[in-house]
């Protein structure tokens, strides 16, 4: 659109002389602005823009001003009267009305080629009380996106939109947009005092309205800023925010009214992780309802993982470099396309997880970093901000405005969009301030430790709202370290004197490490590492854990997780098998990535996501790849249905060794038991050989047992060696207990065996 051309006419006006009237003729009141106020005005910093434009009682009458850039001509309307104001050059009209008080009116403004009708935007007071104003303040406001941001609203009976933010080292802040042909010098907003806020009510915006706040620095510069609270974006790379208001009629009542009457950490938590743009890509977020939902339920996952949804610039980033932190990204569709997928979720019996990044932001001038014109979201000190793996920055989590953006953006995912949780990124690089940095690239804390205290009590505050605010919602941490109390209650102090971080879970970084580098050696050479496989029970009850197999772990160079294992293709998928049997018993909730499920060969790209072609029988996926993706599916049905592989992962009484170490035959058995009902026995032989009559020790109380899952089997793409009928225990006592069994340990193969 091309705007319509500024008047040059009147005192200042563009391309015309100034022309002083005589002396005779200068009366003694002018109701236009005086010099001051226009210079700051034009300018954009002026704090309160209201006290100026607008209507307002003096002697005399009642003075009209407005500014309105490109206008030819602007009429007071009010009842009966029509009074045209003074041009007075530059965008501003001015007259005085003989009126003894402020009547209702509107403005006629006339442009070059329209003459449009409109309530004048600067009659309106604020639209945040003092309450509001206070709790901003204060870093108090759990519902912050209520106030700052965007709102279509109707205020003193008038349809338009509030716009707010908080800028308070800005001169002056106003509003850009596709309303006003991208100039804001017609829309200034006024300053709500020490909050730092900004705000104005613009008549007859709407929905669908593109914007920016024009934000003018302390240096006298401007810089051109998107809404840090916006809803909705532009698809990018455009960068512009959106006026957004949700229509979503939510159906997961029934879903939301049962989530939280299980704890997580007792119930079956099986995850499959999604990078939305590429599970299938091209898809919207209402076209992954249509597939993703029945995917996911055929294989029996209780919850899907996705990938960062808040909006980003660089899709190479996969979300983790976040500038939209309130906005679902537009590539996909609108903030209610993506409820509509959540709430198809939801009807489908599957739970819903986000990655949330409060870490860290990238620099991007139009965004977040030195929003007005110094450091606001990060540290002041550059050493503090900037991040020294990514090249970002870090949030100042001692900020209390800063705390309070992140915090109620937390509680904003999953009220707005019913997110059940939110797996917290990067949680390590926040707690510690020499992170990824040498020495002399860090001041230590107040007590002369390496502990981000800011950041630690921000995660408490993030923990204790999120729980407090949505009941049966959980919060898990990304946390590579041994931090003490990650998934202890806030108010309960450990070893170190810290509280408890009051995260609900934690993914279990050292599993997977010791895990994964087991798995990669030969056979032959796993004995003199079999600690890597066992490691992890010495610990396993220190926090709640999921064991998490995630796109990290399949990027990179890293490889596929089938192309990690050794040997050849058939040795590989059976690794593959065992290792998933193995993994799927052991104490803790899983996670496992997309592609993984059906043994995919190649790195997870996200330029094309996983190769589905192999699924495809005229490649031949049958059954080398289709039949792991039956194991997974037969997992979690037999996971879910088996109490004991879950309700007591956070209890030392649901585990129990058989052997943890035969090393020499490269087996591990163990038993799981479950509140009550029957236990379950998990026997994995990770050497490539079968072993006849191997004798484990068993109670004595259980007349026989059953086959309910094994790695093996044909249909899996294994060599059928099992146990077809039941395995009677005999009175020989072994490993310590009273009764035993003879099992024939397929190779390379997990065995689930569960009292017949």
């Amino acid at each position: 659109m091309t705007p319509p051309k500024k008047k040059a006419t009147g005192k200042g006006g563009k391309g015309g002389k100034k022309r002083r009237p005589p002396a005779s003729a200068v009366p003694a009141f002018s109701p236009a602005p005086d010099a001051v106020d226009r210079e700051r005005l034009l300018h954009g910093t002026h704090h309160d823009p209201h006290s100026v434009l607008g209507a307002h009682p003096r002697p005399g009458g009642v003075v009209f001003r407005a500014l309105r850039p490109y206008a030819r001509s602007v009429t007071v309307v009010a009842g009966g009267l029509r009074a045209e104001l003074h041009d007075d050059g530059d965008g501003f009209f001015s007259g005085l009305l003989p009126l003894t008080e402020v009547p209702a009116y509107r403005l006629l403004v006339e442009y070059e080629t329209t003459t449009v009708e409109t309530e004048d935007a600067y009659g309106f007071l604020p639209t945040l009380g003092e309450l509001d104003l206070h709790l901003i303040g204060e870093g108090r406001h759990e519902e912050l996106w209520r106030v700052l941001g965007a709102e279509p609203m109707t205020h003193q009976g008038v349809a338009g939109t509030r716009f707010s933010v908080w800028a308070p080292n800005a001169r002056g802040v106003r509003v850009a947009g596709s309303f006003n042909f991208w100039d804001g010098t017609g829309c200034p907003m006024r300053s709500l005092g020490s909050s730092g806020v900004w705000e104005v009510f613009l008549p007859g915006v709407g929905e669908g309205e593109l914007y920016k706040f024009d934000i003018a620095r302390p240096d006298g510069s401007h810089t051109l800023r998107a809404d840090p609270l916006a809803r909705r974006t532009e698809i990018p790379p455009a960068t512009s925010s959106i006026v957004h208001a949700s229509r979503y009629a939510w159906g997961d009542e029934e879903w939301l009214s049962r989530r939280g009457e299980i704890p997580v950490h007792e119930a079956p938590f099986s995850v499959y992780e999604v990078h939305l743009p590429s599970w299938r890509p091209g898809l919207t977020y209402r076209q992954l309802a249509e597939q993703l939902p029945a995917y996911v339920g055929d294989l029996g996952f209780t919850h899907v993982e996705l990938m960062p949804v808040a909006e980003h610039p660089f899709g190479g980033s996969w979300g983790y470099q976040v500038t939209g932190f309130y906005a679902p990204t537009a590539r996909l569709g609108t903030p209610d396309d993506f409820k509509y997928l959540v709430d198809a979720l939801h009807r489908a019996g599957i739970g819903v997880l986000m990655d949330w990044v409060p870490a860290h932001f990238p620099r991007d001038e139009w965004a977040l970093a030195e929003f007005d014109g110094r450091p606001l979201y990060e540290h002041e000190d550059p050493l503090r901000a900037a991040h020294p793996d990514w090249g970002t920055l870090e949030f100042d989590f001692g900020r209390r405005e800063v705390r309070n953006f992140l915090v109620a953006n937390a509680t904003y995912w999953c009220e707005e969009f019913h997110i059940d949780g939110l797996r917290v990124d990067a949680v390590a690089s926040m707690l510690y301030l020499d992170y990824s940095r040498e020495p002399g690239q860090w001041t230590p804390n107040e007590h002369g430790g390496r502990e981000n205290l800011d950041a630690v009590a921000f995660l408490q505050e993030m923990n204790a709202t999120v729980y407090r605010r949505n009941p049966g919602v959980v919060t898990v941490a990304e946390e590579s370290t041994a931090w003490d109390g990650v998934t202890r209650a806030t108010h309960h102090r450990g070893p170190s004197g810290f509280g408890g971080l009051g995260f609900g879970l934690k993914w279990n970084m050292g599993w997977m490490h010791d895990s994964l580098q087991y798995m990669a050696h030969e056979p032959v050479h796993r004995k003199y590492h079999h600690h890597e496989m066992t490691f992890s029970m010495v610990y396993a009850y220190s926090e709640n854990y999921v064991l998490p197999i995630s796109h990290d772990e399949v990027v990179h160079g890293k490889r596929s997780l089938v192309s990690k294992m050794p040997g050849d293709w058939w040795r590989q998928r059976a690794d593959l098998r065992a290792y998933l049997g193995f993994m799927w018993a052991h104490p803790g909730k899983q996670l496992l990535f997309m592609g993984q499920e059906f043994a995919q060969g190649a790195e997870w790209s996200e330029a094309h996501g996983p190769d589905w072609w192999l699924l495809d029988s005229a490649y031949g996926a049958e059954p080398d790849h289709r039949g792991v993706r039956d194991l997974v599916r037969d997992l979690n049905a037999a996971y879910r249905a088996t109490p004991a592989l879950w309700q007591r992962d956070t209890d030392p009484a649901g585990f129990e060794w058989v052997v943890g170490d035969a090393a020499d035959d490269n087996v591990f058995a163990f038993l799981r038991h479950g509140a009550e009902g029957a236990p379950l026995l998990s026997v994995s032989n990770l050497s490539p050989v079968v072993r006849h009559d191997y004798r484990l020790g068993v109670p004595d109380d259980i007349p026989a047992w059953h086959e309910t899952l094994n790695t093996d089997a044909e249909r899996y793409g294994g060599s059928g060696v099992g146990h077809p009928d039941p395995v009677k225990p005999e009175p020989q006592p072994w490993h310590g207990r009273p009764a035993s069994i003879r099992l024939t340990l397929p190779p390379l193969a997990t065995v689930w065996l569960r009292p017949a």
